[in-house]
């Protein structure tokens, strides 16, 4: 047995020893969170730990205190992963680590470009998981949101470590080189100012040519010195950084369990019938049957046919869809809670196991008819931002059926199967936090309009959308139809008179509420400005706007 340090981890070996106790959670998640053994890194302080701890302290009062908006946002995602990279004293780095670095670095590209609360959250939560896999623990989601709720608990015990640890630091070298240039310098500094205050005549010149640069200094050491709020903040974030720089780690193993289907030795459980095979093969007989019998109707009404004038699709396409989304992932958890536990041991598994392959092929069937219904919506009047929720979410239901089925064929338990569910959740949440969704909605709707499919128009009418949008509506200034394209000129200068106005807000607030989206949108629209110009009238402008939404809405 490997043994245990003489301070830090011991202090919790009470704790530790005690049986553990149960949540009231479902077992999966129940084990893991009892995973969550308190050790706690004593390891000896380094003078670049606490440079780095300083410097995350001053990075987020500078970007969120005294910040304004999402660039100031996107420096503390990318800024404090680096300072946490270059703090933590006992870095085991991984490939998770890499993973995750290229999250942060999406998330906070994101937020320089058009950020969100969203894409914020987004960036708060891979930061966490970048931290965590520092430490050597692979973050799996519910383990990340322990991981950063510890970081209170975990600051209190490095406060105390710093203290003990703080008479046993030693400067490096290179401080003491630094002083040997500083002191001589501060005694001229000193020794100087007295040597002019003792000749008034002296003091009088240097007082005048040296005033403003005094009142500069005076002002900004005002501006420097914090208030008292900004003071418990800059304590609050120096307590959590701490605590991410020495976390209370688990002192469980990330191996992945296994619940094999395979005879097990001696003294432990033997293959034996199980009341509820029956009850199990009965229900795949039934959901095989049914699922065939849809299909068949799904594949007579939705494919392969032209839809008449009034034909039903919100119902079909929208309703429709998400009913059958709901199908798929009640055949996930279904499959997900049969395959377990004794049901793994019985020896007639095998027809079962063929009876799920079978099922499982249907319901990838039955996916693609859900993807089929999403793409007849898009079709039909083209694509929003709820239509892209709609295809992530559907992906990520399929691929967490498919990792039911990889689940079934390797033996893997029911912690494996939550985790990857929820990584799979969470990244399709990351993914549509970060991708420049409306860029992409507005381009698609674009480019069907000026092939001469008007019906997208509609969606370019009733939905707001973020300067990435606006960007992509320029070409339609060339529209054929009249309306739909006096009504972008009349919208793209509107957008003038906002992005103007917000121009000089955000000049006044400073550089952390910058967003580089807004700034191209300007820029575009004040060299284009020629095309729109008989729309600074507003009268005009709000008379073209109006007939551009009652042209669209017969495409609703």
């Amino acid at each position: 047995m490997e043994e245990q340090p003489e301070s830090g981890a011991d202090q919790f070996a009470d704790e530790s020893s005690k049986p553990e106790r149960s949540t009231g959670l479902p077992v999966s998640i129940d084990r893991d969170l009892n995973s969550f053994k308190e050790s706690y890194d004593d390891s000896p302080v380094r003078w670049l730990e606490i440079v780095c701890l300083m410097l995350i302290v001053v990075l987020c009062d500078v970007t969120i205190y005294r910040g304004e908006g999402f660039a100031g946002y996107a420096a503390v995602v990318a800024g404090v992963s680096v300072l946490l990279a270059g703090g933590v004293p006992s870095k085991r780095s991984s490939t998770a680590t890499w993973v995750f670095a290229i999250l942060v670095a999406g998330a906070a590209a994101r937020l320089t470009w058009c950020g969100s609360g969203l894409s914020f959250s987004a960036g708060v939560v891979v930061m966490s998981g970048f931290a965590m896999s520092l430490v050597g623990r692979t973050p799996y989601l519910i383990h990340t949101a322990v991981f950063a709720s510890q970081a209170f608990a975990a600051g209190h015990h490095g406060l105390n470590h710093y203290w003990t640890s703080m008479a046993r630091m030693k400067p490096p070298s290179r401080v003491q080189n630094i002083f040997a240039f500083i002191l001589p310098v501060f005694a001229l500094v000193v020794f100087g100012t007295l040597f002019i205050f003792a000749n008034p005549d002296l003091a009088s010149a240097f007082s005048a040519r040296f005033s403003g640069l005094f009142a500069s200094i005076g002002r900004w050491l005002e501006n420097l010195t914090p208030a008292p709020l900004e003071a418990l903040f800059c304590i609050a974030v120096s307590w959590i950084a701490i605590g991410l720089l020495r976390p209370i780690l688990p002192a469980a193993s990330d191996e992945d369990d296994v619940e094999s289907s395979a005879p097990a030795e001696a003294g432990t459980t033997v293959p034996r019938p199980t009341s509820l095979f029956e009850a199990y093969r009965n229900t795949l007989f039934v959901v095989v049957g049914l699922f065939a019998v849809y299909l068949v109707f799904e594949f007579q009404t939705l494919w392969f046919r032209e839809f008449p004038e009034g034909f039903h699709y919100s119902g079909y396409a929208h309703k429709g869809a998400a009913w059958l989304t709901v199908a798929l992932a009640l055949a996930t958890v279904t499959l997900s809670l049969m395959f377990r536990g004794h049901v793994l041991h019985d020896p007639r598994l095998p027809m079962l196991r063929r009876l799920s392959w079978l099922w499982s092929i249907e319901n990838v069937i039955l996916a693609l008819a859900v993807y089929n219904r999403l793409s007849i919506y898009v079709n039909f009047n083209g694509m929003t931002r709820m239509r892209t929720v709609g295809l992530l979410g559907m992906t990520s239901v399929l691929f967490g059926f498919l990792l039911v089925v990889h689940k079934i064929s390797k033996g893997h338990d029911f912690r494996w199967l939550v985790r990857r569910q929820l990584w799979t959740v969470a990244f399709a949440v990351y993914l549509y936090a970060v991708l420049p969704v409306d860029a992409w909605v507005m381009r698609h709707n674009v480019q069907r309009v000026l092939s001469g499919d008007l019906s997208p128009a509609v969606q370019i009418s009733v939905h707001q959308t973020s300067a990435e949008g606006v960007l992509q509506l320029f070409p339609l200034t060339r529209c054929n139809d009249e309306t739909i394209r006096e009504g972008v000129k009349a919208v793209l200068a509107q957008y003038q008179d906002y992005s103007e106005n917000l121009a000089t807000k955000r000049k006044s607030l400073g550089w952390t509420s910058r967003q580089f989206a807004d700034e191209e949108l300007l820029l575009t629209l004040q060299g284009s400005q020629n095309d729109w110009s008989d729309y600074k009238d507003k009268a005009l402008r709000s008379t073209a706007i109006t007939r551009f939404h009652e042209h669209a809405y017969q495409w609703y």
